[in-house]
């Protein structure tokens, strides 16, 4: 007699149905990334190989994001899943407008870098693996900001200080070597404090899928210590994005290797933090982020002024730079205090314009290093009579990080002092302006000293070839871009802190409607 037999529905635990091949763009960036940094390590005795391409790979990084934000733009938010397992059981990648826009503000400065280095690194910076280091440093950035799991945001934090702490290395001066300690074991706590939280996350909602979670939260918030968790979250993103009062680490190590990597540092790793926060604590947390937002708002204040004035107190370009990148991430941080969606977007704007300011700002403080011979404002001076077009392309950027108009730094600062004063919190609207006033100062000064007094001594003539010249004019005009024709962006970052604060389109996007209340 035959036996009956079972047929199992796999449509409850699987995607059944063939995957768009739309959404595997989500993946692609991170793919894309491990596989050519592999393919390097395979040509570690074709150096000569190795520029072309990281470049090419690169380009194409740019082109996968934009094509991924087109999408994103038109169909809203796109998911691809391991093994095609239904989330939560499967790992998902989802891309939002939030995160494409990151991500695709990461790699036009990955990109503008990788030209950078060809004249910033020597043939032993590449021996010793700077583009394959370069490549695995994109494909843990890119995966921070496309994952919808939280344990695997954790493994994309990895990848990147891994890759990090190779780059920062790169030449074993004894510099590099006490800066990479410094940056190495504060952000081992972090990492150590962030594997906790994700630890006791899972314990609390059996799930790491940021999907599943936003859903729970509101049924848990009753019995669960979700405070508690929102501040190990808080501190742990707050150390990784150098925020006061775990903010030194990053002015001891900043200026410490090359000047192309301090501008991928600058530009990417602290916005990974910030990036981390906000998607945590606005789209996870929202009650939490409210009960801390005192807390925040305080931390917030007290990083862009103390921010800018260390900037003010030293005479050190590099160091400058350093100090400026941790003003900026206070602006941010009190965006994320405020939590309104002007608020939020203001943080939003000021991370993206960031990303691509703040490497700029480190390219043109390595030419600016050639032409004068030293990165001191004791001794630097006469680069305006060196280089013309130079000195012009820095008073710009001066001008955008300043947060005067018309370049990209004016609009997330007049977003944010909005955003704060229509919450009546006008101490925040003070911190932010005195720290853009203080500045406006520093930078004055760097340019009186370092560019219009005239040098002590003649300077040597020294050419700034293209592969220097290019990167720093096409990021520096997309600065200007962002703040002569702001609508487009501000629309983008408007809509995307809307989707954080109701996640109902992420949400949909991971799990089947059959599976979301």
């Amino acid at each position: 007699m035959a036996t009956p037999t079972t047929t199992l529905d796999l449509s409850t635990a699987m995607l059944t149905a063939p995957v768009p091949a739309g959404h595997w763009l989500v993946i692609l960036p991170v793919a894309l990334c491990i596989v050519l940094g592999a393919l390097l390590l395979t040509l570690r005795s074709r150096i000569h190989l190795h520029a072309p391409i990281a470049i090419a790979g690169l380009t194409a990084l740019v082109v996968i994001d934009a094509l991924l934000l087109q999408k994103v733009i038109a169909e809203g938010p796109v998911t691809m899943v391991m093994g095609r397992w239904l989330p939560p059981f499967g790992i998902a990648f989802t891309a939002d407008l939030f995160g494409v826009l990151m991500a695709l503000a990461g790699a036009i400065a990955a990109l503008a870098a990788s030209l950078y280095a060809l004249s910033d690194t020597d043939a032993g910076h590449r021996r010793f693996g700077f583009f394959p280091l370069l490549l695995l440093l994109m494909a843990g950035v890119s995966g921070a900001f496309l994952t919808g799991d939280v344990f695997n945001l954790y493994v994309w934090f990895e990848v990147l200080l891994i890759s990090s702490f190779g780059l920062l290395i790169l030449g074993s001066e004894p510099r590099q070597i006490d800066g990479a300690m410094k940056y190495t074991v504060l952000n081992l706590i972090a990492t150590t404090l962030f594997l906790v939280a994700v630890g006791y996350l899972y314990a609390i909602f059996g799930t790491l899928n940021m999907a599943d979670i936003a859903q729970k939260a509101a049924g848990l918030r009753d019995g669960a210590p979700l405070m508690t968790l929102a501040a190990l979250f808080l501190f742990a993103f707050a150390m990784k994005a150098a925020a006061f009062p775990v903010n030194f680490w990053l002015p001891a190590s900043y200026h410490t290797p090359r000047t192309v990597v301090s501008a991928l540092f600058a530009g990417l790793l602290t916005k990974v933090g910030i990036y981390a926060l906000i998607r945590v604590m606005i789209m996870l947390m929202p009650v939490e982020r409210e009960e801390l937002s005192l807390l925040i708002a305080i931390l917030g204040a007290a990083t862009v002024l103390l921010g800018a004035l260390g900037a003010l107190a030293e005479s050190d370009i590099r160091r400058v730079l350093g100090y400026t990148v941790i003003s900026g991430i206070g602006s941010m941080l009190i965006g994320i205090s405020i939590g309104t969606p002007g608020g939020v977007s203001g943080a939003i704007f000021y991370a993206l314009q960031s990303i691509v300011l703040m490497t700029a700002l480190y390219l043109a403080a390595g030419i600016a290093g050639r032409l004068g011979g030293s990165f001191s404002l004791v001794s630097l001076g006469g680069l305006y009579r060196a280089n013309g077009w130079f000195a012009a392309v820095s008073l710009m950027l001066f001008f955008a990080s300043s947060g005067l108009p018309p370049f990209s730094g004016f609009w997330p600062k007049l977003m944010l002092v909005k955003a704060s004063l229509d919450v009546g919190a006008w101490w925040l609207a003070a911190a932010l302006l005195t720290g853009g006033f203080l500045s406006t100062i520093c930078f004055g000064r760097l340019f009186l000293l370092a560019y219009w007094r005239p040098a002590a001594a003649p300077l040597a003539p020294v050419a700034v070839g293209w592969t220097a010249a290019a990167p720093l004019i096409a990021l520096t005009a997309l600065v200007t871009l962002f703040g002569v024709l702001p609508e487009q962006l501000l629309s983008l970052t408007q809509q995307a802190a809307e989707n954080l604060a109701d996640p109902t389109a992420y949400i949909h996007s991971v799990l089947p409607e059959a599976r979301t209340p």
